[in-house]
């Protein structure tokens, strides 16, 4: 038999299925060796050596495939079909060498998709790993670890507080500060507009804009006040108005291409509220089950046979009309797209979304695919768009009103892509308007708008605009995006990335001491240099040395920097963020508090930084350092918001940490007065009395638990809100929800943290008692985190999908037990199996034997 490996548990099962009794497979769990995280694991002077050790997770997987390769001679190596999944092979390759000596043969195979097509294709045609690919990530690897481990000692020698700097990752980073910069720099600019409902001599009304006056087209902004948008009102009332001109075009809609992994992410957040992390999670479960090709690609195109399977699918769902005359062919524009895969689609366009056997995440994505896929086969979706020009006689005044009609749906039957702003370019469907018919006046109005600024950056639109600039690659996106946010360099909000602190200082000093390796097109140049690599068209020690030759020169002009410098520069480049003009025209760098020391950068120990007075200690004036327009009011004495019932003063107050609030004043009978940290999205500029009280009154008493009376409460913590029962503690999803979960919400966490197993709670309660095991202890059924499964002693049995855990019988159960302790081998199943039955019988036993039969020596013999 000959040994496959893959990656994951999941696809080694699916893969199982299609190659049966003549082969072993097993899974590698990802990456078995790795780089050592210390200082000494790339050697630049010694040829950019690599030090790899075997992780001690990885072992136990590595031991177990070395034992399988004991009675078999062939290794075939079936992760996945990109770098990182050569990159795995070869390394199983490296630390099974030991192994693979005496004629044992070592062959790689790679398959976009998990079906028994794919699969056995690619058993048919084996090669060997590809050393193009493998040097390609070997270059990326130690660029990334040279980088980190040499860039963010300097961080945190010139930067107290930042954590690290990566490669790519401060790339994606200064996207966002930058813009952030932009919104902050932004001057909102009023205009406004003039809209009229019409009606034709038949009595239906429609929307016209203002589009002349006075003879002269309407740019944006020609009625830029209230003053001139009346006037414009006011011509248009005191005019006949008739239709001058009715023009209908012919238009189409063709369909938009399947899926690559950045639009798929796109898509997944723009319709399902899903993030990059999360997207390619539930896509890579799909793929390992066989639902979907491989999920991290920058390729459009699709393969042939599956081109004619979607127009079947197509023809048999919708009809012949639905169907174009010719397949749809589709080439990728991107920067730097390889277009190495195929792009994503199922691998049975007949396997409609109601008929997949997944829930939740996966479902929901599935059908994201499906639809997309069969869109993009499908006829053009055929319009007719209408525009109608309505004037006064005089040429004074003209109106426009522009609408649409879906003469045939086409693709948009099935599937419309999502979009990132609000914006309707095709308008309204328009009444029968006529040429020369009047339009009767029902009502004349103007509406102010203020132009907005540039919009944040959501997961989605950001790995479109790195997608943009050739930054990262498909299998890198999500990690990068979530990378940042770990690091609390950004946070979401809302759905959007804003910034962190940490992140504009960060962004600060690499832009200053730094530019080049923060700049996109170098970051890209780079990208375009690994696959050029893994094309075999360049060198990877030459690309490492090439760069290792400039970064160290960059690194040691740092050397010397004082951290009181450092400041200083980032003081000055952040300048008109940290201090917007004021409204008086005062200098806005003078204390407000004293009025004479000067505000500047000031960096904590706990790494945050904030903006206090030179004249410390005498002045205390501290702020937030991302305090907007208008939170200077917001001084260490505080802001004045209130009283309570008792008559305290509520205050809000700027601290080093951030905002706060304080109940009443300290004194030498109460020098800590109650005080609460505002959570991540309350403003203090915007706080309420009430919204502080709240605050200031946590914990809250929910009431007493049904099943003991103990009390139960909802507060925030250091890891966030949550709810807490006894010494159990659960985390709530949102801090709103501390001020008005109720005891019905409350025990239904509470419950399913203690079926996780989290630190303090309790037990979970079987589902069902099934019986006495013949080697004595209790069967129960079980409700897992995964799914439902059986227990006995230390041995959990997954039940099948289709096995009802209220329909499980005990022979049923005993033989899933016998079946997990078989697999387990010499691991751990197969060792606590034979220690859980002695156990149970000794305790069995020990239960039917009366005490008093007991001597010592037989006691002891027994226990030996």
């Amino acid at each position: 038999m000959a040994v496959v490996v893959v990656e994951s548990p999941a696809k080694a099962k699916t893969i199982n299925k299609y190659l049966g009794s003549d082969y072993t497979v097993l899974a590698s769990y990802g990456h078995v060796r790795d780089l050592p995280a210390k200082d000494g694991s790339v050697e630049p002077e010694a040829g950019f050596e690599m030090k790899w050790e075997v992780s001690p997770d990885s072992r136990k997987h590595v031991r177990a495939i070395a034992d399988a390769l004991k009675s078999d001679d062939t290794l075939i190596l079936a992760t996945d079909p990109d770098r990182e999944g050569e990159a795995i092979s070869w390394h199983l390759q490296e630390a099974l060498a030991s192994s693979l000596k005496k004629g044992k043969t070592v062959r790689r195979v790679t398959f976009n998709a998990i079906t028994k097509t794919a699969v056995s294709e690619a058993m048919a045609h084996p090669r060997d790993v590809d050393m193009e690919l493998v040097e390609a990530y070997l270059a990326r690897r130690a660029l990334d670890y040279l980088v980190g481990f040499n860039l963010s000692p300097v961080l945190w020698r010139k930067l107290p507080g930042a954590k690290s700097a990566g490669r790519v990752q401060s790339v994606c980073l200064r996207l966002i500060v930058e813009r952030e910069l932009e919104i902050e720099a932004f001057r909102a600019r009023e205009y406004w507009s003039v809209t009229a409902t019409l009606a034709t001599p038949r009595g239906q009304e429609y929307q016209a804009r203002l589009t002349v006056l006075g003879g002269k087209k309407l740019d944006r902004f020609d009625l830029a006040n209230e003053t001139a948008a009346e006037l414009a009102v006011q011509a248009i009332r005191s005019r006949d108005l008739m239709v001058k001109s009715v023009e209908a075009k012919p238009a189409a809609r063709n369909p938009y291409p399947p899926f690559m992994t950045s639009t798929l992410q796109q898509e997944a957040s723009r319709k399902l509220g899903m993030g990059a992390k999360a997207c390619m999670s539930a896509a890579q479960r799909l793929y390992e089950a066989g639902y979907i090709t491989y999920m991290r690609t920058d390729g459009i195109d699709m393969a042939p046979e599956a081109v004619m399977a979607a127009r079947d699918a197509i023809k048999a769902r919708f009809g012949a009309d639905y169907v174009p005359e010719s397949p749809r062919m589709y080439k990728n524009k991107a920067k730097n797209a390889q277009e190495a895969h195929e792009c994503i689609r199922p691998t049975d366009m007949m396997l409609s979304p109601d008929k997949l056997k997944a829930e939740g995440e996966q479902k929901k994505l599935y059908d994201l695919i499906w639809k997309r896929t069969i869109a993009s086969q499908m006829a053009a979706a055929r319009l007719e768009r209408t525009t109608v020009d309505i004037g006064s006689s005089d040429g004074e005044v003209e109106l426009r009103a522009t609408g649409q009609v879906v003469l045939f749906d086409g693709f948009l039957k099935v599937y419309d892509e999502g979009r990132d702003d609000d914006g309707d370019e095709d308008g309204a469907r328009l009444p029968q308007i006529m040429r020369g018919e009047a339009a009767d006046k029902r009502a004349v109005a103007s509406e102010q708008h203020f132009t907005q600024p540039p919009p944040r950056y959501t997961e989605a639109t950001l790995v479109k605009r790195m997608e943009e600039l050739g930054i990262g690659r498909p299998s890198t996106y999500a990690s990068i995006v979530t990378t940042i946010q770990d690091r609390d360099y950004v946070r979401k909000d809302k759905g959007r990335l804003v910034p962190e602190d940490k992140g504009r200082l960060v962004t600060a000093f690499l832009t200053n001491y730094f530019r080049r390796y923060v700049e996109y097109d170098f970051t890209a140049d780079l990208e375009n240099e690994l696959d050029e690599i893994s094309a075999g068209d360049r060198d990877y020690k030459d690309v490492l040395a090439r760069f290792w030759r400039d970064f160290t020169a960059a690194i040691a002009e740092t050397s010397e920097l004082r951290i009181s410098e450092v400041l200083e520069r980032i003081d000055d480049f952040l300048a008109p963020h940290l201090y917007p003009p004021r409204a008086d025209g005062s200098d806005p760098r003078i204390c407000p508090t004293c009025g004479e020391g000067r505000l500047n950068l000031k960096t904590a120990r706990s790494g945050g930084a904030f903006i206090g007075c030179s004249n410390y200690p005498n002045c205390r004036y501290t702020r937030p350092l991302s305090a907007p327009n208008g939170e200077e009011a917001v001084t260490p004495d505080g802001k004045p918001l209130g009283e309570d019932a008792d008559g305290n003063p509520i205050t809000v107050r700027a601290g080093r940490f951030g905002p706060y609030v304080q109940r009443g004043e300290a004194t030498e009978d109460n020098p800590k007065p109650d005080r609460a940290s505002l959570p991540k999205g309350w403003g203090a500029d915007g706080l309420t009395l009430e919204r502080a009280l709240m605050l200031l009154d946590l914990p809250r008493p929910i009431g007493s638990h049904p099943d003991d009376g103990a009390l139960v409460e909802a507060g925030i913590g250091r890891y966030g809100p949550y709810v807490k029962h006894n010494s159990t503690y659960a985390n709530l999803p949102d801090v709103e929800e501390v001020f008005t979960i109720g005891m019905n919400r409350a025990v239904e966490v509470l419950a399913q943290k203690a079926a996780r197993g989290g630190r303090g709670a309790a037990a979970a309660a079987p589902l069902r008692e099934l019986g006495e095991h013949p080697d004595g202890g209790p069967v129960q059924v079980m409700a897992g985190r995964y799914g439902p499964y059986v227990k006995w002693a230390k041995i959990n049995a997954t039940l099948p999908k289709d096995l009802a855990p209220e329909s499980v019988t005990l022979d049923e159960a005993l033989a899933l037990i016998s079946e997990k302790a078989a697999k387990g081998g010499k691991g751990r199943a197969a060792k606590t199996a034979p220690k859980a039955a002695k156990s149970a019988k000794s305790k069995a036993a020990k239960a039917a034997k009366p005490k008093a039969a007991k001597s010592p020596a037989k006691a002891k013999a027994k226990s030996d």
